[in-house]
């Protein structure tokens, strides 16, 4: 019988309150609804394409700011990840990298679901004006919470990027879900072990 990978994770904060629920086996369907619009579409981008089926409520303290619910947000889908990648990740590819470009601009994303959490983001980002209050540090916090509770490394690169950070954005939640899709992928090759020659990931 085949194992579901599926996780439901609630985390309520004075700041926030959040209901999660994934499949990571899905068809890329979606129910997003928080208060940061640009956020529920780039999330709609990397689960649709990453073929990742997510249910995600949100409320937050967005009167104040949106760093709590931005950052929040990714605390509990990189934990709900983890959760239903099970305890020693058994059988998955553990690596992915992927491009996904818009015109002239590439995104590169490249993880390690190494139970290391680390993010680093290369290239040069110029100074724009953010899409509806997001911004490009915000985007650079998400990334980092989520790799943190994942337990993942992950490297996000620019290439030409464009005058416009909404198609920058873009390109790397993308070429996110294209590689994590690629990283949690089952290899049969690996006949259920844990990939890694420690014979652990944490």
């Amino acid at each position: 019988m085949k194992t579901l990978r599926q996780a439901h994770i609630e985390r309520k904060s004075k700041e926030t309150a959040i209901n999660a629920s994934i499949n990571i086996d899905g068809t890329g369907q979606t129910k997003i609804k928080t208060p940061i619009g640009f956020l529920d579409h780039m999330l709609e981008l990397f689960a649709f394409h990453g073929y990742f089926d997510l249910d995600l409520g949100v409320k937050g303290d967005t009167h104040i700011d949106i760093h709590h619910t931005n950052e929040d947000i990714g605390i509990v889908l990189g934990k709900a990840f983890k959760k239903a990648l099970g305890d020693d990740k058994a059988g998955i590819k553990r690596f992915g990298s992927a491009f996904a470009p818009m015109e002239a601009t590439v995104g590169r994303c490249v993880i390690d679901i190494s139970g290391r959490g680390y993010f680093k983001f290369n290239g040069a980002m110029p100074a724009l004006k953010g899409t509806e209050g997001y911004e490009f540090s915000h985007f650079e916090h998400f990334m980092e919470s989520f790799a943190l509770n994942l337990g993942a490394t992950l490297s996000l690169t620019i290439e030409n990027p464009s005058t416009d950070l909404h198609t920058n954005l873009e390109t790397m939640f993308k070429s996110l879900g294209l590689a994590l899709d690629q990283a949690t992928t089952i290899d049969a090759r690996r006949k259920g072990k844990v990939p890694s020659t420690k014979g652990i990931i944490d």
